[in-house]
């Protein structure tokens, strides 16, 4: 049965991030089941006629989160859908799918990384100073206590234990329906090329006559922290390239992809390099672990503060044995299909069926 769908997000804007494209993804691959989609913004760019931003006249680049409620409940008035899925804690939602996981879960895990113990305290005690974050904490820990509202589309078996967990979400409410990202991804030929020059380049500027393994960090944040912190202990092991225009096209000419992440509801890093063949290491904070077999397909680190555990998996991979088998088993699974976001529609639908039904909606 075809649907009419809405799907709400703040911004619709796939330039911010993985929650963004996410969603656009999410609306293409529900539409090419045959579903008429409509992606309901308060910001953003209208880049066709699904996509609705609702408060364009307001100021800033952020919405009150009560004001685009309200405005949200104008426009669902007059524009009736089958089903309503939110990525914001609307209670007015049939699907409630946060793209970060649970906002207790950000606080904690984000104050864990700063790896200092009066710092994770403070900002505990203090995250509730930002008052959009608490606001948005207490609208899902109230959505999350109730005993009927929105079905929870949890990305991943650690976002459904932050629900049960911190809020107590009685689990009959909650469907895991982990995380797809779009697979048929080209990358620029020809950029790589030139990515890898500039790599190489920077190899042989170190003058080392032996064969080694190195690590090459992608990105734009406290790159001037880590450069200086890498040349006090492996300067010659260690390639910084800033930021990319194009992940895929570093994904292309890697051996190994990396992400000792203190938090990730699941990550579309690991789930592109899967896509792209390749081995990967990164943390059980990473929800994107259910997606592929610790040892087989890659490494799964317990603490992302253990850097012994993190060496001794990207030295295992050093092995290009190791990473040839890893990428076989990757293929041989066929790991693509289980991480795409083509899955994740099925998936959806076939919950949206099980929401009308419940309804009385046939």
């Amino acid at each position: 049965m075809a649907l009419k769908i809405a799907i709400i997000i703040e911004r619709a804007d796939i330039r911010l991030g993985g929650a963004e494209r996410s969603v656009l993804e999410l609306r293409a691959a529900l539409s090419a089941l045959g579903h008429s989609v409509d992606v309901l913004a308060a910001k953003g760019q209208a880049t066709g006629r699904n996509i609705h931003i609702l408060c364009r006249s307001d100021a800033g680049k952020r919405m009150n989160f009560f004001t685009f409620g309200k405005t949200l409940r104008e426009f669902l008035a007059e524009n009736k859908y089958d089903i309503i899925h939110s990525v914001l804690p609307f209670e007015f939602a049939d699907v409630y799918q946060p793209r970060g996981g649970t906002y207790a879960e950000t606080i904690v895990r984000s104050a864990a990384s700063y790896q200092n113990k009066f710092v994770e305290f403070y900002k505990k005690t203090f995250s509730v100073a930002n008052s959009r974050r608490t606001t948005l904490l207490r609208a899902e820990r109230k959505l999350a206590q109730a005993s009927d509202g929105p079905v929870i589309a949890a990305l991943s078996r650690y976002v459904a234990e932050q629900f049960r967990e911190h809020y107590g979400t009685d689990s009959r409410r909650i469907a895991i329906i982990p995380n797809g990202i779009k697979i048929a991804k080209q990358h620029d030929t020809s950029q790589a090329y030139k990515l890898r020059t500039e790599i190489l380049m920077q190899i042989a500027s170190q003058k080392q006559k032996e064969r080694k393994a190195y690590l090459i960090v992608a990105g734009r944040d406290k790159k001037k922290k880590y450069y200086h912190l890498a040349n006090a202990t492996a300067p010659r092991n260690i390639i910084f390239l800033g930021s990319l225009g194009n992940i895929h096209d570093a994904m292309s000419i890697i051996d190994i992809a990396v992400l000792p992440t203190f938090y990730d509801p699941s990550s579309r890093f690991i789930l592109e390099a899967l896509a792209a063949g390749k081995p990967v290491i990164t943390t059980k904070y990473n929800g994107a672990c259910d997606l592929f077999a610790d040892n087989v397909h890659g490494k799964i680190v317990d603490d992302p503060q253990d850097a012994s555990a993190l060496a001794e998996a990207m030295v295992f991979f050093a092995d290009t044995k190791n990473i040839t088998n890893a990428s076989q088993a990757i293929a041989q699974d066929n790991l693509q299909e289980k991480i795409s976001i083509s899955r994740a529609a099925k998936q959806l639908t076939e919950l949206y069926a099980s929401i009308l039904e419940k309804k009385g909606i046939n």
